[in-house]
């Protein structure tokens, strides 16, 4: 199942039960009404700051558009699962290129404020990124390969088996370092 086109989906289906207009949202998040229309309508994959801006704007929580069940007891995430429970992201948000790959360690739990994620970041040959910023905090634990965190005007290079944990208020961007491919371990933390 792709799970871009359910985010969309529960994007508009949320918004629309809560009665509020892109309008509203726009006003709400400080994003261009085209870009949520593109997002609602499957046209672009967003990246995870405006969805965090959304789901802020709507008054839920970021998984809330991942969500499959509501547990609310344990979780538990089998390797096979996480695998089949993924969405991509794209590299900025006005563009539809995809640069990582999502694995949700949480989609069954309900009432969760943090998200953690298995992520694989594909090699790109793409050297230019815009940096972005969201309430919350980000931790990162390096898999695989060589990752670089754009965080304010630093540049950290994290390799496999080290991990880096920043506020994501202040805008920043995580790629492949020199574009390879890496594989990390991504909690975010988001208010509601």
């Amino acid at each position: 199942m792709d799970n871009t086109i359910i985010v969309g989906q529960k994007i508009k289906a949320i918004r629309e039960a809560k009665q509020i207009s892109v309008e509203e949202i726009v006003e709400r998040t400080g994003l261009a009404q085209e870009q949520i229309e593109r997002i609602e309508g499957n046209i672009d994959i967003p990246s995870l700051a405006p969805l965090i801006k959304i789901a802020r704007a709507l008054g839920v929580r970021l998984g809330t558009f991942l969500d499959d069940q509501d547990e609310t007891g344990a979780v538990v995430c089998r390797k096979e699962e996480h695998t089949d429970n993924s969405i991509s992201f794209s590299n900025n948000a006005l563009s539809a290129r995809t640069h990582m790959q999502y694995h949700s360690l949480s989609a069954s739990k309900a009432d969760r404020h943090m998200e953690p994620f298995i992520i694989d970041v594909e090699a790109t040959e793409e050297t230019s990124y815009e940096l972005s910023s969201h309430e919350g905090e980000e931790f990162i634990y390096v898999m695989e390969g060589v990752l670089e965190v754009a965080y304010g005007k630093k540049h950290h290079v994290i390799e496999a088996g080290d991990s880096i944990y920043y506020d994501s208020i202040v805008p920043h961007h995580v790629h492949g370092y020199n574009g390879q491919a890496a594989k990390i371990l991504a909690v975010v933390y988001t208010p509601i």
